[in-house]
């Protein structure tokens, strides 16, 4: 009896599947999404530890099971074909499905493990982040934390973070795309060293910071105090200027001149019966710790970890306390 025609079209979408999926079809997808998004095969190459020549196999292998040209070639640039591009899209979704897939399956049922990389400014490199990482090393034994302190705004997923912990007035000025987890507000206080106030005298008032050296990240002509009567703008002389607040801190601290410093400062050791707050009742602005990590359907278990460690461990340490203002 001859075959049904139904059963004909399904053996061959099959065969076509079985062709279309060969040995190397996966390794060709990540090789072609990897040279559109180097925007060369040399770069991809580089990127992928392979020689150009295998690269371009690879993409030319891609044109030639599809029947369709992907990439548009000139001696200088590359470009995407319409096809190309919607190819390029449909590989992206299928290697991010694949790779949440793996992190999923590769959880369940384990403790959370791997390599949990971080990043947080400057001066979160203290006693208080120390003792943190270390009670987490404590209950995690099997994630290894990698941590970068710098003062910038780093793009996680172009470079491979995991989190970020990052302080800002309100969530909405953390970008679009990124899950804000708030954890505890952050107070910045204007601070000078116990010599400086012993030379120069403390500020009284605002208006009294116009007659102070200042230190500051950055170039700040003028600050914003809010207080007791509301909002005032006040000038203020920068002596020295910093690209990081380990640098204000430390010159603060060496008498130098006034600055608004993060309050988790007054808990390091090394500050401690050398800084002291000024005008307390007036403040720069208010501010909130934010875990800060990409928005995805699947959250790897060494970050979920993470994110549920920093929220119980910040609400049983409490908020720095600070000296009496002179």
């Amino acid at each position: 009896m001859p075959a049904h025609p139904r059963g004909r079209r399904v053996g061959h979408r099959a065969r076509l599947r079985s062709k279309l999926w060969g040995v190397d079809t996966l390794t060709g997808i990540k090789v072609f999404r990897q040279v559109v998004e180097s925007g060369s095969f040399a770069a991809a190459a580089d990127r992928l530890d392979l020689s150009p020549a295998m690269v371009s196999k690879h993409v030319m292998q891609a044109e030639k099971r599809l029947g369709v040209r992907l990439l548009n070639r000139n001696s200088r640039t590359l470009s995407l074909t319409e096809l190309g591009r919607v190819y390029f899209e449909r590989c992206k979704t299928i290697l991010d499905d694949l790779a949440e897939t793996e992190l999923e399956l590769g959880s369940l049922g384990t403790a959370p493990r791997g390599t949990l990389r971080i990043t947080a400014p400057s001066w979160f490199a203290s006693q208080r982040m120390a003792d943190l990482l270390s009670e987490f090393r404590s209950r995690y034994p099997e994630i290894v934390v990698d941590i970068s302190f710098e003062d910038r705004v780093v793009d996680l997923v172009e470079e491979g973070y995991d989190v970020a912990l990052r302080v800002a007035p309100d969530s909405d000025s953390l970008g679009a795309g990124l899950i804000a987890r708030p954890v505890r507000p952050i107070s910045f206080v204007i601070t000078a060293s116990r010599e400086y106030v012993k030379r120069k005298g403390a500020p009284k008032s605002p208006e009294d910071l116009a007659g102070h050296d200042h230190v500051a990240v950055g170039n700040v002509s003028s600050w914003v105090l809010t207080g007791p009567k509301g909002k005032v703008e006040v000038a203020v002389r920068g002596v020295q200027r910093y690209r990081a607040m380990a640098g204000v801190v430390n010159a603060v601290a060496a008498g130098t001149g006034l600055a608004p410093l993060p309050s988790i400062y007054f808990d390091e050791p090394e500050f401690q019966n050398v800084l002291v707050p000024v005008l307390t009742e007036y403040y720069l602005r208010e501010a909130t710790l934010y875990l800060v990590y990409v928005s995805r359907r699947y959250v790897p278990l060494k970050l979920r970890a993470f994110i549920d460690f920093v929220l119980e461990y910040s609400s049983r340490v409490p908020q720095v306390k600070l000296p009496a203002a002179v």
